[in-house]
């Protein structure tokens, strides 16, 4: 058997005996060693009747040998031996040419395995995995935009959704539901028609943030049971380059729920903690580890040290969210922890507001004060509003919109900070520093006043000037440049993606440059590049 670097290889094992309760009675493992001798021991999981799986994936070539592992005497499940061959990976996808996403050391950015510096820009399909959005035609149609787009991961929940009770009707796949009603038994027939979704993704390049649950499951289903359904995921999914996100809005009472709040938060740190130090502790192929929160992600947990992103959610209230939103990357950013993004904000559409102006504002904004990408989201994709059959309400008992998803795929503000990022890749972006003072008139922060400057000192100076906030006529001044030296100054149309080549400047004595007056009233991005 051959499969190439970071590709998975799926082996399956039958039982020889019958079990009653088969996810409960049987712990499945395979012992997996190296060319190199090094031993992997991954866990399996259970398919269905008297079927167990393993998958397994390996950046090294060579021959991998296998034995497997099983808590009962079962001939079929203990004992059995052979190998894979991996080769060299043949192909153009980055999750597999250059592995899964990880983070390095105490870089404030990610990268894939190799070291390829990786941007996080992601969209939101929370209720992606469920009938909502029908595979193959809706989902292949979606996936290869925002892969034209740019967009290189997906926020996606397993089966434990947020916006609705356990069991709605809205919640089902073609296999039915993730769980038994008493959350006694997994469904595998749900996690197999998951699992096409899931491999589409990465087949299209997109790396799966994969939600454990929402933050109420706790309540719900309570934190074995969560425990449980974690040890299913990591060996379904581990071997896949995936990303694993321990909860949506980790701290979120359900809607109806009466609790105090200052007890609510201490012990759902407490529980969120001890899940995420268990999901590092089950995945054996090292997945990054985040958790969206309901502001910041770190103050979900105990101890942050267990993440490696920050998450962060900054609000949904248009314009008013965008000062608070610069704020809190701020704030995240300058503790110099962890690499931070603001991980939902501003649906486009939501609520009738947050259209293109906002999002390229969000993007730009969070890009330009540190985060190491950014997630956009959309009204009607999140909760997979369809022509058909609208999501309708929330358990509060309101909607947030009915843009079906066929529009709302459409919003042009995917397209348009799809140009951003892809203008930023040109550059050595994960070398930019925040520099506020190479800018006339910057941003406070306070409220969308000013431009923002970032860049590499003596390479290259990028600034965002805001159509509202920045200088309306756009004649932007540089600052602090080395005097007299050359620069190539180009312009970038976020709206159009076009870039026109403005020449080569020199600066003032001064150290300073006047960009040439603007020939539309919008958003731009400058960039001087020094001249060797």
């Amino acid at each position: 058997m051959t499969v190439m670097q970071n590709q998975v290889v799926e082996l399956s094992f039958q039982a020889e005996k019958v079990y009653e309760r088969p996810f409960d009675q049987v712990e499945f493992q395979v012992r997996w060693t190296g060319p190199e001798g090094e031993i992997l021991t991954v866990p399996g999981f259970w398919a269905g009747n008297g079927v167990w799986k393993v998958r397994y994936s390996s950046p090294q070539v060579g021959e991998h040998h296998f034995e497997t592992l099983c808590s009962q005497e079962d001939a079929g499940l203990r004992g059995q031996t052979g190998s894979v061959q991996v080769t060299a990976y043949q192909g153009e996808n980055p999750l597999y040419r250059r592995g899964s996403i990880c983070r390095r050391d105490g870089e404030m950015f990610l990268r894939h395995r190799d070291g390829t510096p990786f941007f996080w820009l992601a969209d939101t399909w929370w209720m992606g995995l469920t009938t909502r959005l029908a595979y193959p035609e809706d989902f292949e149609t979606l996936a290869e935009d925002r892969r034209r787009k740019g967009f290189t991961v997906v926020q996606i929940v397993a089966g434990l959704y947020p916006d609705m009770l356990p069991f709605d009707e809205r919640g089902k796949n073609e296999g039915g539901f993730p769980w038994d009603e008493q959350f006694t038994q997994i469904n595998p027939l749900y996690f197999d028609m998951a699992d096409r979704k899931i491999i589409s993704l990465i087949e299209h390049g997109i790396t799966p943030c994969i939600v454990g649950s929402w933050g109420f499951f706790m309540k719900f289903a309570g934190k074995e049971v969560l425990k449980r359904h974690w040890q299913y995921l990591i060996a379904r999914w581990a071997a896949y380059p995936v990303v694993w996100c321990v909860a949506g809005e980790a701290n979120m009472a359900f809607y109806d729920e009466n609790c105090p709040m200052e007890e609510h938060l201490r012990q759902s740190r407490r529980d969120w903690n001890e899940m995420t130090a268990f999901i590092k502790e089950q995945d054996v192929f090292r997945r990054l580890v985040t958790i969206h929160p309901t502001s910041y992600g770190h103050e979900q947990i105990e101890d942050e040290s267990l993440l490696d992103l920050d998450m962060l959610q900054t609000g949904h209230s248009g314009p008013f969210s965008l000062a608070p939103t610069m704020q809190m990357v701020r704030k995240a950013v300058s503790q110099k922890r962890l690499p931070v993004i603001d991980s939902e904000v501003c649906y486009e559409g939501i609520c009738g507001s947050s259209y293109a102006d906002v999002q390229r504002y969000a993007f730009l904004s969070c890009v330009f004060l540190g985060a190491c990408g950014h997630t956009y989201g959309a009204n009607g994709i999140w909760q997979l509003n369809d022509k058909n059959c609208p999501y309708g309400v929330s358990p509060h008992g309101a909607q947030w919109g009915s843009t079906p998803w066929q529009e709302a795929y459409q919003l042009p503000g995917s397209r348009q900070i799809g140009y951003c990022k892809e203008y930023l890749m040109k550059f050595e972006w994960w070398r930019f520093e925040q520099h506020p003072e190479w800018v006339e008139r910057p941003c406070t922060l306070e409220a969308p006043d000013g431009h923002f400057a970032m860049g590499i000192p003596g390479e290259v100076c990028l600034i965002f000037k805001p159509n509202f906030g920045g200088d309306f006529w756009g004649e932007v001044r540089i600052l602090q440049l080395e005097p007299g030296a050359a620069y190539r100054a180009e312009r970038m149309d976020p709206i159009t993606g076009r870039v026109t080549d403005l020449g080569i400047v020199h600066a003032e004595a001064d150290g300073s440059f006047r960009m040439p007056r603007i020939d539309a009233f919008q958003d731009w991005v400058y960039a001087l590049i020094r001249v060797k």
